[in-house]
């Protein structure tokens, strides 16, 4: 297990990779008695599909998409959206904090390499996490300086592009092949690492290296067991 050569970058999806991204905790909070405990599994796996879905048309600020796809979600299950539901969500976002043990794996990788963000989140709460990741980013990409959002192949076109590199100069780790690791191949990207957090299938013919402990990533990328 490993690759080849060294790596001029290591770049990683945040939200869900780094950071523990606790929408589906949220919103149930906030919409309360209006979302009934039976339906409330469906209702999150389908508004998950929603906010996909609302990242692959021209870019809008964050807080849209959360709103946009709340309010539709909503809707499909018949039950009462009202103004100030999707900002409520869209609010907490940067309290969450990462996974554990991700900072410190983190800043074992940085004493090796330079470490990239490219992350839907917008520029200000893209900062806001990269903080509460406490660890050392070299470069910091945000949905609102690409004008897209992930999986929008612009996003690793754009990545590549602001770091001057080819595709088989970065390796890129994120806990999602549906928004980074397919979009990442499809774009060229031969080293891939899938974080596996269970919220999504394996899905190994995309060609990565797929690992289930943060601690095991500077391991992989050549760096020795503390």
């Amino acid at each position: 297990m490993g690759f080849e050569g060294k790596p001029k970058f290591v770049s990683f999806d945040m939200n869900g990779t780094l950071i523990h991204f606790r929408i589906n905790e949220v919103i149930p909070r906030v919409l309360g008695d209006r979302l009934p405990a039976e339906i409330t599994g469906d209702f999150l796996r389908t508004g998950n599909q929603f906010r996909i879905d609302e990242c692959m048309g021209e870019w809008k600020p964050f807080h849209q998409v959360v709103a946009h796809s709340l309010e539709r979600t909503m809707r499909w299950f018949g039950l009462e959206y009202r103004e100030g539901d999707g900002q409520a969500v869209y609010d907490e976002i940067p309290t969450w904090g990462p996974f554990p043990g991700v900072s410190e794996a983190l800043r074992r990788l940085a004493e090796e390499y330079p470490l990239v963000i490219v992350t839907n989140s917008d520029d200000v709460h893209a900062s806001r996490l990269v903080e509460n990741l406490q660890a050392p980013f070299d470069v910091v990409i945000s949905a609102e300086q690409m004008g897209v959002y992930k999986p929008r192949l612009r996003a690793f076109e754009y990545m590549l592009d602001k770091l001057g590199v080819a595709p088989d100069e970065i390796v890129h780790v994120s806990a999602s092949p549906k928004y980074d690791l397919r979009p990442a191949a499809d774009i060229g990207i031969e080293h891939k690492v899938f974080m596996d957090r269970g919220f999504e299938p394996d899905h190994p013919w995309l060609g990565y290296e797929r690992i289930t402990d943060i601690a095991d990533l500077p391991v992989l990328l050549g760096l020795p067991r503390p």
